[in-house]
């Protein structure tokens, strides 16, 4: 579990409910069920609409990696990688294919078969670099109808803070009515606000920060396939891979 962004979740509830707490208002006050209909469903019937359905379905598939994030073991696939280059330069390329059933991850199966198959380099580089990239902006715009969330939901709270205040405006004479339209407006601005930049925004660049590191994983795994197929020695390998150790930190 990623316990920074469940934190930061954490301290962003009791920033806003302690802010209100300390300012002597009720927690009651923030609920308000039209402004939260009009700003949420708004908000994603919005998305709905700007995003193919594949796109929608996967954003939501990928919400799960903000608190539970695949894992990247570089120095683990390092070692695996290094292996191979010892195999392919004491016994040929042959003898990897005992390697394909330790892998489960479709990508690194495909690249290491088109390694034992004898692919040409730049046939290799081009195919693993496309089914790379092709993943990469797959997941990005998956990514970004969290992006256009937060765009989106300040204005829906600016829409249901309008229409608080057309409601209220057919109450000027009854004192409670004209209250409840008021709250409805103000709430709706605190929904629109506080659900696009405590929440949205943030987990567009969570994933995006998540996708980088998936990119560069494979994007690894790639260069050190191509090495070994070019027969170079294996501690040249170990160097070579060690530089998206710094990279990935990032």
């Amino acid at each position: 579990m990623d316990k920074l962004s469940l934190f930061g979740l954490i301290f962003a509830m009791i920033a806003i409910l302690g802010g209100q707490l300390l300012e002597g208002g009720s927690l009651l006050a923030l609920y308000n069920g039209p402004a939260l209909l009009i700003v949420v469903i708004g908000t994603v019937a919005a998305v709905m609409i700007q995003t193919p359905w594949h796109l929608f379905v996967r954003s939501f598939l990928l919400l799960k990696w903000v608190l539970f994030p695949p894992k990247f073991d570089i120095n683990a696939r390092i070692k695996i990688l290094t292996k191979w280059c010892h195999i392919a330069r004491s016994d040929g390329l042959l003898p990897l294919e005992n390697e394909l059933e330790k892998e489960t991850d479709i990508t690194i199966r495909e690249c290491l078969m088109m390694l034992i198959d004898g692919s040409t380099p730049q046939f290799l580089q081009e195919t693993m670099e496309t089914r790379i990239y092709f993943q990469r902006d797959e997941y990005g715009h998956s990514a970004k109808v969290y992006e256009s969330m937060g765009g989106y939901s300040p204005t829906l709270g600016i829409l249901g803070a309008v229409l608080g205040l057309i409601q209220s405006m057919q109450y000027l004479d009854q004192p409670e009515a004209l209250g409840g339209g008021i709250a409805t407006a103000f709430v709706a601005t605190i929904y629109g606000v506080g659900f696009a930049n405590l929440i949205y925004l943030p987990i567009h660049y969570k994933l995006r920060h998540i996708i980088f590191q998936n990119t560069l994983y494979y994007e690894m795994i790639l260069e050190g396939t191509l090495m070994i197929q070019r027969g170079d020695n294996p501690q040249h390998l170990v160097r070579r891979l060690e530089a998206y150790k710094v990279a990935y930190a990032k």
